[in-house]
């Protein structure tokens, strides 16, 4: 919504003119709109939907944009008129269309409309509100239905969208009724001037005519996992063979048999159940650890019944300085105890981790994916490059070494055809690659950058600011992963760079090149420092 400078520099005009009375208004929804479209053209269609307390200002105000108009009476059912069923006719076809509004067939990118907030509206692409109501509670008109015309999201739930909510003071403070409900509302300059803070669209960039998009295309192989899980290895685990440390037996007073805390493996408390006179079923608290046990180590369900009794065999008989009886309440109290609870976790996680587990050595080639064929995505409003030697319109980046090096590759380096940063999402190009993390379990892994230096050579590109000893998981894994690809193909190689800030810091202005940057961040660098 408007912030108060900005509402303060739009007024209503002193005219009986309904135009000319609200012209500023309108033009500042049209100029939201329009930013919006601009944005998302290629893969929907905004929509501006402006609200007037009568038919003649929808009248007026649809003919001063050229606009699909919705007629209603003043009860909000169809207006009859001399014409009858004519124009009942006429008027279904616009309902029609009203609710066809968000398909890519549709004509119209805007509505003007009188009350067509009593009716079911399903339509996405709302994305500017124009309130040219007075809006008061003898309408029977509630603020949730004025807000709710452009609340409905055209992407998915991780997209960010947002709705630009404009109007008279009086409609404005209606709609600021929602805060008695605890909606909060972002407030921001919007003025004629003011830059769109909507979200941006990025998306192959095919109506920039001084493109080659076949010659900037990156050709990014799809793999066979090369690390997997095998589900039936479980029946291998041999409980006899664990060198745990064992947990001291303790006993705990009357009081404190009778509360009982259950925490997930990473110690984030669970539940806590306290019994007056019965104590819990050992089954369930075992059922407990069996289940926390496979979602930590990313196992299907189906493994619970082969992992359930190892892990009762093992409190039983392993856990302890001794073996316990299951059913004492001593025992299940035990249980709860922090370091116990690590010892059941950590044990069956590294023997799960070390059966199944497997890395077969090698991957086939699956399919190529064409940047080209990237579908559009939404991200968040922020800082980003508009690149002529990529495929995309624009290139967004996680940080500010990602954006200056994207720079570098955009501006320094004329020795490479062309590049691209990875995105993930429900869309962007989303390349992963699955390797096996600090702590046993298998994860997904996207690079940062792809780079097409010639027609068939390829270097898949790792930058980083503070370095983990995760990243050294994924950089060892990207090594494997290029060697796999060049392994099972001829016609194209894949080098992968891995560029530390610090490292590009202090030798950056030595790199003059694409080529500088391969002499030192390739070959002895990449493979002593992280293999």
């Amino acid at each position: 919504m408007p912030d108060e400078a900005s509402r303060k520099e739009i007024v209503e005009k002193d005219s009986v003119d309904f135009i000319e009375r609200y012209q500023d208004y309108i033009r500042l929804g049209y100029l939201e709109w329009e930013k919006q479209y601009k944005e998302f053209k290629n893969c929907k269609t905004p929509i501006l939907f402006i609200m007037t307390t009568n038919t003649k200002e929808a009248d007026q105000a649809a003919e001063f944009l050229e606009v699909l108009t919705i007629h209603t009476n003043k009860s909000g059912e169809i207006k009859e008129t001399a014409k009858g069923k004519r124009d009942k006719q006429e008027l279904e076809k616009l309902r029609k269309a009203a609710d066809e509004l968000d398909k890519d067939n549709s004509l119209y990118k805007a509505v003007v409309s009188v009350l067509m907030l009593r009716e079911g509206w399903d339509v996405k692409n709302v994305t500017t509100v124009v309130g040219l109501r007075p809006f008061q509670a003898k309408s029977k008109i509630l603020p949730e239905q004025t807000i709710g015309r452009g609340l409905r999201k055209m992407f998915s739930l991780k997209a960010p969208e947002k709705l630009v909510v404009i109007g008279t003071t009086p409609f404005l403070e209606f709609v600021e009724e929602l805060k008695t409900e605890g909606v909060e509302f972002e407030y921001s300059p919007i003025s004629f001037t003011q830059r769109s803070k909507n979200p941006i669209i990025i998306e192959v960039d095919q109506e920039n005519k001084n493109k080659n998009l076949d010659e900037l295309d990156i050709l990014i192989p799809q793999m066979s996992p090369r690390i997997y899980r095998e589900y039936k290895n479980l029946e291998l685990i041999n409980i006899g063979e664990f060198k745990n440390k064992k947990a001291v037996f303790k006993t705990f007073e009357e009081r404190q048999l009778k509360e009982i805390i259950f925490s997930h493996i990473n110690g984030e408390f669970s539940h806590k159940t306290v019994f007056k006179t019965t104590i819990s079923d050992y089954r369930n608290v075992i059922g407990f650890f069996t289940s926390g046990i496979l979602n930590e180590s990313r196992l299907l369900r189906s493994g619970f019944n082969i992992l359930y009794p190892k892990v009762k065999s093992f409190v039983k008989d392993r856990l302890f300085t001794k073996e316990v009886q299951l059913s004492n309440p001593q025992t299940l109290r035990n249980l709860s105890e922090a370091e116990t609870k690590n010892i059941i976790f950590t044990t069956f996680k590294k023997a799960i981790d070390n059966l199944t587990i497997t890395d077969k050595g090698f991957a086939e080639i699956k399919k190529y994916l064409s940047l080209k064929d990237t579908k559009p995505q939404v991200v968040e409003n922020q800082p980003y490059l508009i690149s002529e030697k990529s495929v995309f319109n624009k290139i967004v980046c996680d940080n500010n070494f990602e954006l200056t090096f994207a720079a570098a590759l955009e501006n320094r380096f004329t020795d490479i055809i062309s590049y691209a940063k990875n995105t993930r999402g429900d869309r962007g190009v989303n390349f992963k690659i699955e390797y096996q993390a600090q702590d046993g379990n298998i994860r997904e892994y996207y690079p940062d950058f792809f780079v097409k230096q010639n027609h068939n050579t390829f270097f898949v590109i790792e930058t980083k600011g503070r370095e983990g000893t995760e990243d050294i998981c994924k950089i060892k894994r990207l090594a494997e992963w290029s060697k796999d690809i060049n392994a099972a193909q001829t016609e194209y190689t894949y080098t992968p760079l891995y560029i530390k800030q610090e490292d590009w810091e202090k030798k950056s202005e030595h790199i003059k090149s694409f080529s500088d940057l391969i002499k030192i961040f390739s070959g002895p660098y990449f493979i002593s420092d992280k293999l």
